[in-house]
């Protein structure tokens, strides 16, 4: 959008004042007094943004918003994001699915060594030291479900 000298700001607060204060004046006369006090409190403000620099700043923000926009839709690499961003939630929801099915697979083991070194394994082979805690969870889970809780 660029940058907007002083001089704009002052007119386009002349001109929406005066405007506001000339429909201030009709609401006055075909509404009552009401009315027409309430156009000139908005006649009001675009007065009380020159003066407080609050033209400026929307202008400022508007730019910002735009060149944003701009750059967001033109740009590829923002594209480029746009598809990683996408290609990271998708999976995340298939990991989580997979993990919702139990269908996550166990590490692999490297070899015989590793086997022999590991505390979680058992030496019957392949089998985890744990299996006596995943028993245990079934027996519970079976308790939950003849209660009717689970």
């Amino acid at each position: 959008m660029g940058s907007i000298d002083d001089v704009s700001f002052q007119v386009l607060t002349v001109v929406l004042t005066v405007l506001g204060l000339v429909v201030s004046g009709l609401l006055w006369r075909r509404r009552g007094p009401a009315s027409g006090l309430r156009g000139v409190a908005w006649s009001l403000l675009p007065v009380a943004a020159l003066l407080t620099g609050t033209w400026r700043l929307i202008w400022e923000i508007g730019d910002a918003i735009v060149s944003w926009a701009v750059r967001f839709v033109f740009s590829p690499v923002v594209w480029l994001g746009l598809a990683a961003a996408g290609a990271s939630a998708a999976l995340f929801v298939v990991a989580s699915l997979m993990r919702r099915h139990g269908s996550q697979a166990p590490p692999a083991v490297a070899g015989s060594s590793e086997k022999a070194s590991d505390p979680a394994l058992t030496s019957g082979g392949d089998r985890p030291a744990k299996a006596s805690v995943d028993d245990d969870l079934a027996e519970i889970e079976a308790i939950l479900k003849k209660r009717g809780i689970s």
